[in-house]
């Protein structure tokens, strides 16, 4: 248990300072704490849950009954409020992100997200769909900074689809750009081009300050694990690749103890799978960011185990797992809550600063997984499969017992 407990918390190591940036564009960064977590003295917390589509109510269901306990045990207090967005919301409100959700949101100390979308919206135009009300938060909350840690326990190195000793030891995270780019840029849209072919366009741009911002937050985070930080850009073909190369090569001269590799996105991508444990931290841009993080989850066997942190400047930051909605099983009680659960535990560290009680989650997950218990994206013979609900009530267990961490 102690060795797993310490390869465990290499993901989240020094995370008593919350990684938030100075918003002053001009000046130098610095590691600041968020409104919740610069008092030492409160204790109680208002969360705002969002559930959303699919198995997001099972398993958020599941994360805040950990989190009560967890809170119970240390002395918090958390004063939850659900509310609508995505698919819920469309079928309630008519739109993705109702105005009183980003209200409520930005007046809390921290998000919770299970997952949005599913079949049923599909089919509806981009303004009415559940993922456009999960950028419409993003983007309200200032949450530019991605955080996706993917890790290879040791009780699950056989769930994943690459060979042992490629994946044996993979510890890394991505640090991706949220709020630019591709996917925000303008102008974007449809039009007709010179032989009335209907085209459509989107523009990926970056400002300066944009990168800087994102590249110094990566840098601190490479100063907290092991001193690695790979960029990936496309720095061959894009302008804006062309730009964010040149900042991340002059910003690097404030991090000297630091050491920094560039590698293009398609080579990064053949890494991953290659010799994923060359990497430590990456940092790209926004669209890169997306689809290499969901590679390196991949790679350690299940999407259903790995949290992530969004956060910004200032303000609440938004705590969500990786996996999506999961339409086809939802309300069947199939769901891994660990991903939701871990979410709850980087809520706690990176957005609270309650270290302690984040990680009375984390052992209480490894114990969890030590006992034997899978749900069926992660089982294998000779375990126990389970389902959503019973996977809450063994963590649970696995939380009581505990003792309080030494300070």
């Amino acid at each position: 248990m102690a060795a797993s407990s310490l390869q465990f918390k290499t993901v989240f190591r020094s995370s008593s300072q919350n990684f938030h940036l100075s918003p002053n564009k001009s000046s130098k960064p610095s590691l600041v704490r968020c409104s919740a977590a610069s008092s030492t003295s409160k204790r109680n917390y208002a969360i705002t849950l969002l559930p959303g589509d699919g198995i997001g109510p099972e398993v958020t269901t599941v994360a805040k009954n950990v989190l009560d306990l967890v809170g119970s045990l240390e002395g918090i207090e958390f004063n939850f409020r659900e509310m609508l967005l995505g698919g819920a919301a469309l079928d309630v409100t008519g739109v993705p992100l109702p105005d009183e959700t980003l209200s409520v949101a930005k007046q809390s100390d921290a998000i919770l997200l299970g997952a949005i979308g599913g079949y049923k919206w599909d089919k509806n135009e981009k303004h009415l769909k559940p993922e456009t009300g999960l950028l419409q938060l993003r983007e309200g909350l200032k949450v530019f900074a991605n955080l996706r840690p993917a890790i290879v326990f040791p009780q699950l190195m056989d769930a994943s689809t690459l060979k042992r000793e490629i994946v044996e030891g993979v510890d890394l995270m991505v640090v991706r750009e949220l709020t630019g780019g591709i996917y925000f840029g303008k102008p974007r849209g449809f039009g007709t081009d010179e032989n009335g072919e209907e085209t459509g366009y989107n523009t990926e741009i970056y400002a300066a300050y944009e990168i800087d911002r994102i590249v110094r937050f990566a840098f601190e985070i490479a100063r907290k694990r092991h001193g690695k930080l790979c960029s990936v850009d496309k720095a061959n073909v894009l302008e804006a690749s062309m730009l964010w190369r040149r900042r991340v090569i002059a910003i690097a001269q404030e991090y000297p103890d630091i050491e920094l590799s560039h590698m293009y996105v398609d080579n990064a991508s053949m890494q991953l799978v290659r010799y994923p444990k060359q990497f430590d931290t990456i940092v790209t841009n926004n669209i890169f960011g997306d689809i290499l993080s969901d590679e390196a989850a991949m790679i350690t066997g299940s999407i259903g185990m790995l949290p992530s942190a969004s956060v910004g400047s200032s303000g609440p930051g938004l705590f969500e797992p990786i996996h999506g909605s999961a339409p086809d099983i939802a309300g069947q009680d199939k769901a891994n809550p660990f991903a939701t659960v871990l979410s709850a535990a980087m809520l706690l560290k990176y957005g609270l600063g309650e270290d302690k009680a984040a990680e009375r989650i984390e052992k209480a997950v490894l114990d969890t997984l030590n006992r034997g218990f899978r749900t069926a994206d992660i089982y294998s013979a000779g375990t126990k499969l389970v389902g959503c609900k019973q996977m809450g009530e063994e963590i649970m267990k696995s939380v009581e017992p505990q003792v309080p961490a030494a300070v």
